[in-house]
């Protein structure tokens, strides 16, 4: 029964074939923009994940100079060195804290044979890769020993290894720094982009001693930019910021009415509100393009009850030789199903088409799941059932003799 009801409907609809085709159309743009603008949302979510991933888990930062006077102008984060290397060591000795690394940072010429580059010099520990999770793909990182004799080595960057050897190995050779030589011990893996759209490969890293003492003097000795602390678990972190509060505060000799030299801040938290962001994103996106979703099943209920009042007294024909009502329901409704599944199926196709096409020109990352593709197939048969329904019912519902009188 159902084959020879699914073969009186494609007949129906081949015999309209441009009406059919016209219907169909809001279906495949609703379902083609569902499908494009869920998996540019998708891509975005995984960027983003990306990213967060590069940075490390469970991190706290502590940044220096965040409420210091100088003639009476307020400084920013950062602008004033009141954070020390003992200050880092201190807040390595509180509980929950698995590790801590200063930084001190700066930009510098780097030069290998006749090619040069320039990129940002960071000076770290040993612990500052273990805390972010950054291995080496060839060679080694630099010792405790080599931050204690300020040692002239240095690791680099996948970026800066490209732009300074092309496809010669890095490990081993002499690069210059502000004129000075450091031999190259070890090259980072790839680490992609951070979460402000910085390239984290294009840098240089070299002991924390060796950036503070023949690198990036200052007259304030032993000071550093900031520190990035790791603690044992996602819920420590917001537990771990007032014991560090307060143990720089007595370190620093702050007394009560006086504001922080230094701000604390919770970089998994900042993450998770990036998450969130992508996540309200790619709903937003998906939602807009369902409205045209809506449109298409409108538009499928407009035709279909003009195919009703033009097959009148072709129901009534039907239902006079013995077609239960059941049965012209079945019929109609598999009409407006069928319209709406071949509509998502070209709607998918043109979706995917778009999605790679958005990839190919703006270089955003795009993913088309199985589960959007499935869920595109679902909610097609849902909005041909829902908006078919009417229709189908009021062809259903038709008596016979008035139907059979209609011109």
């Amino acid at each position: 029964m159902i084959e020879a009801l699914l073969t009186e409907v494609w007949q129906a609809l081949v015999v309209n074939r441009l009406r059919t085709f016209l219907t169909m159309l809001g279906m495949m743009i609703g379902v083609g923009a569902v499908v494009m603008m869920v998996a540019i949302g998708e891509g975005v979510q995984d960027s983003i994940n990306e990213m967060i991933s590069s940075m490390g888990s469970n991190l706290l930062v502590v940044l220096s100079g965040s409420a210091t006077s100088s003639g009476g102008m307020k400084m920013g984060m950062g602008a004033t060195p009141t954070l020390t290397k003992a200050d880092a060591e201190a807040v390595t000795e509180l509980p929950q804290v698995v590790a801590v690394s200063p930084l001190v940072y700066g930009t510098a010429q780097i030069v290998y044979g006749s090619n040069n580059w320039s990129t940002m010099v960071v000076g770290v520990t040993p612990s500052y890769f273990d805390i972010r999770d950054w291995p080496v793909e060839e060679g080694t990182i630099f010792t405790d020993a080599d931050i204690r004799s300020a040692t002239r080595v240095a690791l680099i960057g996948k970026t800066v290894a490209k732009s300074l050897f092309g496809d010669e190995d890095p490990v081993g050779k002499i690069i210059r720094i502000k004129q000075n030589p450091y031999f190259v011990v070890g090259l980072l893996s790839a680490k992609g982009q951070s979460l402000d759209g910085r390239d984290n490969d294009d840098a240089i890293f070299v002991p924390v001693t060796t950036a503070q003492l023949k690198l990036f003097g200052t007259k304030f000795k032993g000071t550093i930019r900031l520190f990035i602390v790791q603690a044992n678990s996602v819920e420590a972190l917001t537990e771990l910021i007032s014991p560090i509060t307060e143990l720089l505060r007595e370190r620093h000799h702050l007394s009560i009415n006086v504001e922080n030299d230094f701000n604390v801040q919770n970089l998994t938290a900042l993450a998770n509100v990036a998450v969130k962001a992508a996540k309200l994103l790619s709903l937003m996106l998906g939602a807009i393009a369902s409205i045209s979703l809506v449109v298409g099943g409108i538009g499928i209920m407009n035709i279909m009850l003009v195919s009703v009042t033009e097959r009148t007294r072709e129901i009534g024909i039907r239902a006079s030789i013995g077609a239960l009502r059941r049965d012209i329901l079945l019929q109609f409704l598999l009409e407006a199903v069928v319209i709406s599944l071949v509509g998502c199926m070209i709607g998918v196709v043109i979706g995917i088409g778009g999605a790679f096409l958005v990839n190919k020109i703006s270089g955003l990352n795009v993913i088309i799941s199985l589960q959007s593709v499935l869920l595109a197939f679902l909610v097609a048969g849902g909005v041909g059932i829902f908006f078919g329904y009417y229709p189908a019912r009021k062809a259903a519902y038709l008596k016979p003799i008035d139907a059979l009188r209609y011109q």
